[in-house]
């Protein structure tokens, strides 16, 4: 046991991140963490691009020690085109618990410009802490105008999550 009364490898700290650039496609919705935000551009990618289910799934994956979202769901294989990232969340979840961890918890911060995502927040927290089973902080930040970012290109998110092993 170390000095905080944990045993040596019960714990797992995961990081993840994503990044899409808006699509040019008009009818592509927007979806971060499950919601779908009215009247904003999409974001381009194989799947539905929701960056959110996908830096909390890198996050976990990470954790586990299980490798990336790309290895599991390549955008090269047609199957995943269009596919539901919080359905890929689903599935990266039962991946962790089959690992014998526990989430413990989940930190999000989204990264954009526009849309003001604000009055979503909650909502996207709520889906997510429905879906994993744990506690899930969602934070939106602009870029103040800096890089990619700034310039309205895209929206990136940034997740941090905790594992604990199953005894």
């Amino acid at each position: 046991m170390n000095a905080g009364g944990v045993e040596p490898g019960t714990w797992r700290v995961g990081q993840g991140f994503d990044v899409h650039r808006f699509s040019g496609d008009p009818g592509r919705p927007l979806v971060l963490g499950g919601v779908t935000v009215p009247g904003a551009a999409g974001l381009a990618g194989h799947s539905d691009a929701d960056v959110v289910a996908h830096a909390v799934a890198e996050a976990l994956l990470g954790a586990a020690g299980l490798g990336d979202l790309g290895r599991h769901f390549p955008a090269s294989d047609p199957v995943w085109a269009g596919a539901d990232s919080m359905a890929l969340l689903d599935q990266v979840s039962s991946m962790v618990q089959a690992e014998r961890l526990r989430l413990v918890n989940v930190d999000c911060t989204v990264v954009c410009e526009r849309p003001r995502l604000a009055d979503h927040t909650d909502e996207m927290a709520r889906r997510l802490q429905a879906l994993l089973g744990a506690p899930v902080s969602v934070k939106a930040k602009r870029a103040e105008g800096l890089g990619a970012l700034g310039r309205v290109e895209g929206i990136a998110c940034l997740v941090v999550v905790l594992l604990a092993s199953v005894t």
